[in-house]
């Protein structure tokens, strides 16, 4: 089945070009470390998943690009085709001259509607090119307004046309110090927004992504594009081709229901969050060797002591003891409780790995049994240049902070009626704020309370 992805504003052209670049470099590396046949049906299944052939033999993604700017769109459009290896269809794209300035309400109440039909068609002629489409995949920013507003409008725009397919947002957080001074207003209405018409969203923050440049890259001087393309190595690692059932089975034919069915029980709880090790300047990785045992003990703590990357993991935080029957309020300090979680394992011997560990029920919430709430994506397939890797896609409490911090500054702003009118002129009145405020606040007291 093939993932149509939507890259929406700025953010999300730049993101997106990362993601494909780094589908594409790996599926041409000649570092499968696994058989012929298996590297060949791996190929096969991921060029199937987000490329289509053109008779040049030049794999085209399967994207639609959309902005109102042309500028960005222009530069990403080039520098794939300048590429050789892939490219975007020429005819894929949309943009318009003027932007949508930061304003949340301009992207979703004014260029949305202006301009449905033409994006709306890009993506239906995406979607007929698919022998059997598995669903959508947007990327988009939350901080600014063409991602965020007419990326929240898109999405809608999508679960009504298409009902029965699975929509996936990819959403990156803005840096808590800011790059607009209304990002607090625009990331709550894009959330609530989303919360209402994607099956789930999942979220990157810049700040962690920042970290694990300077931390574990080593990158002096961080930019833009060391930061999309740690994204996109991590975007990578979970949606390139695995077995979700036993070794026999072939490759996963839905990977966004697989996700869903894994991930979302429960239509309260969308969020997910991505962890990957290990995690390395390239030039490092002939001299690093890593065990399966010791991946696996980091992924966890990182799962449960709720890090944000290898270095720097709390490992005192330890799930509470079963059998205590103690409310949930007095939890051990900063123990992360998940709903539903997913580890994905590629390279050598993979499917002789212990996975027990995460079938812990003191992980989990006591509502879902830990058979259902965990599951496990293998392949002897290694990915970009990585001789084993593990990948740990989480729903869990692991943006209660970050949500509610943003919340909380939203609120201050809005109580003073501070850069309303930015919203009001473009028809997103006070009323519809205070709607946003309730879903959140639903969202956190439901994530609170696990």
């Amino acid at each position: 089945m093939s993932i149509v992805t939507v890259q929406l504003g700025q953010c999300g052209n730049q993101i997106g070009h990362e993601v494909f670049s780094a589908l594409c470099s790996d599926i041409r590396g000649t570092h499968g470390l696994c058989s012929k046949k298996e590297n060949e049906s791996y190929c096969e299944s991921c060029k199937e998943r987000f490329f289509c052939e053109e008779e040049s033999g030049v794999p085209v993604a399967r994207a639609v690009l959309v902005d109102m700017e042309p500028k960005v769109i222009s530069q990403t459009l080039s520098m794939a085709a300048s590429s050789g290896h892939w490219k975007y269809d020429s005819h894929s794209h949309f943009c318009q001259k003027q932007g949508s300035g930061n304003n949340w309400a301009n992207g979703y109440s004014v260029h949305g509607p202006r301009h449905k039909e033409a994006i709306m068609n890009l993506v239906q002629k995406e979607a007929e090119k698919c022998d059997r489409l598995g669903g959508f995949f947007t990327i988009m920013s939350m901080a600014g307004g063409t991602g965020s507003g007419l990326g929240a409008f898109v999405t809608q725009c999508l679960r009504d046309a298409f009902p029965t397919s699975f929509t996936l947002n990819h959403v990156i957080w803005p840096y808590g110090t800011g790059e607009v001074i209304v990002q607090n207003y625009n990331s709550v209405l894009t959330l609530s927004h989303l919360y209402q018409s994607s099956d789930a969203l999942l979220v990157h923050e810049n700040d962690v992504i920042h970290k694990i440049c300077a931390q574990l890259m080593n990158i002096k001087q961080i930019s833009f594009r060391d930061v999309n393309q740690v994204i996109a190595h991590q975007l990578g690692s979970v949606f390139q081709p695995t077995h979700t059932a036993g070794e026999g089975s072939g490759y996963s034919r839905n990977p966004l229901g697989d996700l869903m069915e894994a991930l979302v029980p429960h239509p309260e709880f969308k969020l997910l969050g991505l962890r990957n090790i290990p995690q390395m300047p390239e030039n490092s990785l002939p001299y690093s060797t890593f065990s399966w045992p010791g991946l696996i003990k980091h992924l966890r703590q990182m799962l449960i002591a709720n890090a944000k990357m290898e270095e720097g993991i709390d490992w005192q935080v330890r799930p509470p003891q079963p059998g205590s029957s103690i409310p949930s309020t007095t939890k051990p300090l900063h123990f992360n409780t998940s709903i539903a979680n997913l580890v994905v394992l590629r390279g050598k011997d993979v499917h002789s790995v212990d996975l027990g560990s995460f079938q812990d029920p003191s992980l989990y919430t006591s509502w879902l049994n830990p058979q259902d709430a965990f599951s496990a994506w293998k392949t002897p397939r290694a990915f970009n240049k990585y001789e084993k890797s593990a990948s740990l896609v989480s729903n869990s409490q692991f943006l209660l902070k970050p949500l509610d911090s943003i919340v909380g500054k939203a609120w201050n702003m809005f109580a003073s009626k501070a850069y309303l009118h930015q919203y009001t002129k473009f028809g997103i009145q006070e009323e519809d704020f205070l709607d946003c405020f309730t879903t959140l606040e639903q969202v956190i007291s439901s994530y609170t309370n696990l």
